[in-house]
């Protein structure tokens, strides 16, 4: 099955203390764990001058950053082509990939799960996280 925008909130809302929060200026972004010291570790990012389409030379519109452990991990996404991940310039040197939500249905639903859920574990503390993987 393909994965869809709706998704996004469905599988960030399933993992264990994660809200949906603002960061960055009022960006909505997924946060673990709930409180003051929670993390993003997926954003819906508005279009802007730094993330401009090649194709259309227009902002992208529909942008997710999710969040990857490192530089290998984003650039196994990047560079798959298989997939739709990509990156900007203004991200170097960041741990997140990009995807445009009107290409999440290039990605199979339950790859899209393990992406998500890799972003959450690179957020969230140690603790949480060995407890949400002891229980599976």
């Amino acid at each position: 099955m393909k994965a869809t925008p709706a998704d996004i909130a469905l599988i960030c809302e399933s993992l264990p203390e994660v809200e949906l929060s603002t960061s960055w200026g009022g960006r909505p972004t997924y946060k673990v764990p709930r409180g003051p010291k929670a993390k993003g570790f997926v954003m819906y990012r508005p279009p802007g001058r730094t993330a401009i389409d090649p194709t259309s030379g227009e902002p992208y519109t529909d942008l997710l950053v999710i969040s990857v452990a490192d530089e290998d991990t984003k650039l196994a996404l990047v560079q798959d082509e298989s997939l739709p991940f990509f990156t900007i310039d203004h991200f170097t040197g960041y741990n997140a990939a990009l995807v445009q939500q009107s290409t999440l249905g290039e990605i199979e639903r339950e790859r899209l799960v393990e992406v998500v859920t890799e972003a959450w574990a690179v957020k969230a503390p140690s603790k949480l996280v060995t407890e949400y993987f002891s229980g599976r």
